[in-house]
């Protein structure tokens, strides 16, 4: 798309967002973050991976062109260091064995219970998170179900207590690198989540931890650490090991309604 068709397209839209009484238009969003958003924009040296989001390079100045200002930033990190371990670990799986908690490996033998369990707590750990509008059951299944093949059971790690998910890590290996004719040597870690009331237990720094340690055992050499917003908890754990090696934007524009 050249930016005379993507000035009208954008002109257009919020022509339309205005119309129906919308004060802001905010993108690029297919409809929820739940689905796919954001754009590249610096874009650095390291190549694309499973599941990221990509755009031709102009098109953010398509957007700033039209009005829009930055609104939010994101980063993805990959930690070349899977030998690397939290020394903090072991203290924090002794105060969460205390505690009730258990950790265990995703179960490919019930994945939709393992899956609305996961839903379930994502509903609740990212009702906070900004934009956060939620979705259905369903259409959650949908996605994640379409993921499962290229999963490997011991890098999706949930953590129960009594019987409930309080927390969950989501990872699995970045399989466009067969793309590109090379091993797969990276893993990607999605998804993380916590329940608020388990907040300051530590229990993020420990799933990260162990499903980078679950990666090396596998084989893996390294991990990426994808779309993290900037100032988000996940981002302070992911400091702990890992270089930025891209950062996104989602954009604003304010709009006059009458």
């Amino acid at each position: 798309m050249d930016a005379d068709s993507g000035a009208l397209i954008l002109s257009r839209s919020c022509q339309a967002l205005e119309s129906a009484r919308c004060t802001t238009a905010i993108g690029p969003m297919d409809g929820t973050t739940w689905r796919r958003y954001r754009f590249i924009v610096e874009r650095g040296t390291d190549p694309a991976f499973f599941l990221e989001p990509d755009n031709p390079d102009d098109w953010p100045q398509h957007w700033r062109s039209a009005g829009f200002s930055l609104l939010a930033t994101y980063t993805s990190a990959a930690n070349e260091n899977l030998a690397g371990e939290d020394p903090r670990t072991a203290d924090a799986l002794t105060r969460l064995k205390d505690d009730g908690i258990v950790i265990r490996t995703y179960d490919p033998n019930r994945p939709d219970a393992d899956l609305r369990s996961i839903f379930a707590l994502s509903l609740v750990g990212f009702s906070h998170n900004f934009l956060y509008t939620p979705i259905s059951e369903a259409e959650f299944l949908a996605q994640n179900t379409a993921v499962l093949p290229f999963v490997r059971p011991e890098l999706i790690l949930l953590a129960e207590k009594e019987g409930a998910l309080v927390g969950f890590i989501f990872a699995l290996p970045d399989v466009l690198q067969t793309r590109r004719g090379t091993a797969i040597d990276t893993v990607i870690l999605k998804t993380i989540a916590v329940h608020p009331s388990l907040s300051g237990m530590g229990l993020g720094g420990v799933l990260m931890d162990l499903v980078q340690r679950s990666a090396r055992q596998l084989g893996f050499r390294r991990a990426i650490h994808a779309l993290i917003h900037e100032t988000s908890v996940s981002r302070k754990i992911s400091d702990r090991y890992a270089r930025t090696i891209r950062r996104y934007a989602l954009f604003s524009r304010a709009l006059g309604t009458e």
